[in-house]
């Protein structure tokens, strides 16, 4: 038998890893026991920031983790494949539809049990059973004094930030247009078909066809405008916020423009690939909707991470064209995100190094990103269950994404530890010769998915984790 603290992405795929290779598995999972200030339902595996798993195709790192977490048998990713919605050429998904299907798969697994209790504690020997420690960013403060106390010095934290949700039905759709950058969308015969409202009909470019996400244009003075009431509104007060420190993936938006009056423009609010079909051109800038459920009737702000006051976020949203009289299902709101410095606490494995049979999986570990969290949290969920049957603890090769990730989190300089999204940049080069970035990607995921196969093929039993209890 193994225990998991956390039922979120990393516990929830370590468990189903761990139980589909025939070993018991006990969940604790805090909800509804204890809210957590993000977290709106019980339900396992709640999405609480964005909805999307971001880009999946093979000329991406992320895409190619992806698709070596389906060759795995990924519960995560199977739910996240049944549930998608529009959004381009990225993964995203109906939040509420994946997290109860990722409940009702773990909750009915004959050899899954799921217990509603807060742990405080990480048991000084687990000896008698293996532990994973899959508690993500919001650990709650008396388990995250006991694992600062289990690491040291080595425990660390940083604020995170989350976007608002729109309601479809209030955006002025005269001043919207759909399109994805560059025109690429992963609609096909099967996908469901954008339900955003078009009251104007197609004439004024809401919905042609050609896209999955609504985007709100700006020209330069409304872009001025926004700018200027972005960086005088007031933020939200947070605790220790003097010394917090903010993922550079997940910036809050506000946080950005005080670093310069066009970074915007070159970031979450860059026009490049898109034309407004009213005008032609390109806009000066660009706020982006991506489609938040399967109904169509909540839309997230890409990018719009946000510490602003909810008043001021209200204010300063309705300076954007189409939002002026724009419905808040959520605002954006910082959490505490905490973690552990990955390169002095654990080995690739995922097993800590002063104790072959426990574990940290998620965000905690040192990881970000959902796909990322549920990647560490599969090595570890089979790993854990080999130590539970006296085996040796495996991880694929490094010039895999999943095995990369594992080497990064083990093996990078303590001193600068940051979390990390997979990159190619952490995965070895691809062969000499190939010099066209675009065909070292390509080099660099066709190695990875041969390397994993083969992996696989050393261990047939691997071939048959994840799959259906």
């Amino acid at each position: 038998m193994i225990h998991i603290i956390g039922g979120g992405l990393a516990g929830c795929e370590a468990a189903w890893q761990a139980a589909s290779l025939g070993v018991h598995v006990v969940i604790h999972e805090m909800r509804p026991v204890r809210q957590t200030a993000v977290h709106k339902t019980e339900r396992l595996a709640e999405l609480v920031c964005s909805n999307s798993f971001r880009g999946d195709k093979l000329d991406n790192a992320v895409g190619l983790l992806k698709e070596e977490m389906r060759r795995l048998g990924s519960l995560v990713m199977r739910a996240a494949d049944q549930h998608r919605v529009p959004a381009g050429a990225a993964l995203a998904v109906d939040r509420e539809g994946f997290s109860q299907a990722v409940t009702d798969a773990i909750e009915s697994h004959p050899l899954i049990s799921v217990v509603r209790e807060e742990v405080a504690r990480v048991p000084a020997d687990a000896s008698m059973f293996p532990l994973i420690v899959a508690t993500g960013p919001l650990t709650s403060d008396a388990l995250s004094a006991e694992i600062a106390a289990l690491v040291g010095d080595e425990h660390l934290s940083f604020y995170d930030a989350i976007s608002p949700i729109v309601l479809a039905e209030t955006l002025d759709m005269t001043k919207v247009f759909r399109a994805s950058r560059w025109g690429r969308s992963l609609r096909g015969a099967d996908a469901p078909a954008p339900a955003a409202p078009d009251p104007a009909g197609p004439a004024c470019g809401v919905d042609d066809g050609q896209g999955d996400y609504l985007n709100c244009p700006m020209a330069a003075d409304e872009y001025g405008r926004f700018y200027d009431a972005l960086t005088g509104a007031e933020s939200a007060t947070v605790h220790d916020f003097d010394t917090a420190t903010f993922f550079e993936g997940c910036l809050p938006i506000e946080v950005m423009a005080h670093r310069g009056r066009e970074t915007l423009r070159f970031g979450p609010m860059k026009p490049v690939g898109l034309v407004d079909p009213r005008t032609g051109r390109t806009p000066h800038a660009v706020v982006q909707l991506r489609q938040d459920n399967l109904a169509g009737d909540h839309f997230s702000l890409v990018g719009f991470q946000t510490q602003l006051k909810w008043g001021e976020q209200a204010r300063v949203l309705a300076l954007i064209p189409g939002l002026e009289h724009a419905e808040f299902v959520r605002f954006g709101m910082v959490h505490r995100n905490t973690y552990i410095n990955g390169p002095t606490v654990l080995r690739d494995t995922w097993q800590t190094r002063s104790r072959d049979d426990l574990f940290f999986a998620g965000q905690i570990s040192g990881v970000e990103g959902y796909v990322e969290s549920a990647a560490s949290g599969l090595i570890a969920g089979r790993n854990a269950a080999a130590v539970a049957r006296g085996e040796e603890a495996r991880v694929p090769p490094r010039t895999t994404a999943i095995g990369a990730l594992a080497y990064y989190v083990s093996h990078a300089d303590p001193r600068h530890y940051q979390p990390t999204n997979i990159t190619f940049g952490i995965m070895p080069p691809p062969p000499p010769g190939v010099k066209r970035r675009a065909e070292r990607k390509q080099a660099q995921s066709e190695r990875a998915l041969r390397a994993l196969d083969e992996w696989i093929a050393e261990r047939p039993a691997l071939a048959d984790a994840g799959a259906a209890p």
